[in-house]
């Protein structure tokens, strides 16, 4: 008889997403409302919690035997379920390494190992090749352009540890990569935005977590005319769901956006 997890609440939108990649979808039993990928998911599964506030009945009410979580900002929800006798794994990555851990882990937890060893050199794969096209972008350019990732605009918050290192693999220099390390939002808060005006950015990438990036407010704030990225219009978006959820699409998707950011500079 197996005892592998059959009924599977995720939380988080990248556990949702590599379970459908192992071809595992049909043990989730709910997921977040603010589940993204893949977007079928969306249309056969029950939304059973938000992202950092859930009724507990709504999940108790799908009889998970695992529940998926992520990091402190779900923290509480753990508590709540583990107290009410629900096995529950709370991942806590925020790394390229760490989403890389993420995937072999899920898989041996429902017993996908080997699709997911697969689906891990795949990622490997092509973090080599954009790796190695991002050092011929740096010697083309001669340089690696300095970029400054905003991941929310009031106040300031500069981009997390895995976009800060997707950046380096792209061939670019993130502007604020001493805050990237810091795993909590507050602690990457720019308090002064006058020192994104000192450290110079040729490339400004906007990705405001759960609402459009609005260009034409960034280049409007007193003092940023003097940035080179907004004096030469290399100010863009990406969207927040491709890149601000560590998971796989952060590297298929969001790796390549960033990519394509950068080839923009000519």
């Amino acid at each position: 008889m197996s005892r592998l997890p059959k009924r599977i609440v995720c939380l988080c939108t990248e556990t949702v997403e590599v379970l459908y990649l192992l071809g595992q979808e049909d043990r989730i039993a709910g997921i977040s409302g603010f589940t993204t990928h893949p977007p079928r998911a969306r249309k056969e599964k029950p939304k059973v919690s938000g992202f950092t506030s859930a009724k507990l009945e709504r999940i108790l009410a799908v009889e998970p035997d695992l529940v998926l979580a992520f990091s402190d900002l779900q923290g509480d929800i753990a508590r709540d379920l583990v107290k009410a006798g629900v096995a529950v794994h709370v991942f806590n990555h925020r790394s390229i390494e760490g989403i890389l851990a993420m995937v072999e882990t899920l898989g041996h937890m429902v017993g996908a190992g080997d699709a997911a060893a697969r689906l891990v050199a795949e990622l490997e794969a092509g973090l080599a090749t954009a790796r190695a096209a991002g050092e011929a972008r740096a010697a083309r350019l001669g340089r690696r352009p300095r970029v400054y990732f905003e991941e929310w605009n009031d106040p300031l918050i500069s981009g997390i540890r895995w976009v800060s290192e997707l950046i380096g693999v792209a061939g670019g220099e993130d502007c604020f990569a001493e805050l990237a390390t810091r795993p909590a939002a507050r602690e990457r808060v720019i308090a002064d935005p006058a020192q994104v005006i000192a450290r110079a950015p040729e490339i400004i990438i906007g990705s405001w977590c759960g609402k459009h990036f609005q260009p034409a407010q960034v280049v409007e704030r007193a003092g940023w005319e003097r940035i080179p990225a907004v004096q030469n219009g290399h100010v863009y978006e990406i969207k927040s769901d491709i890149i601000l959820a560590p998971g796989v699409m952060a590297l298929r998707e969001g790796l390549p956006a960033l990519a394509h950011c950068l080839d923009r500079l000519g």
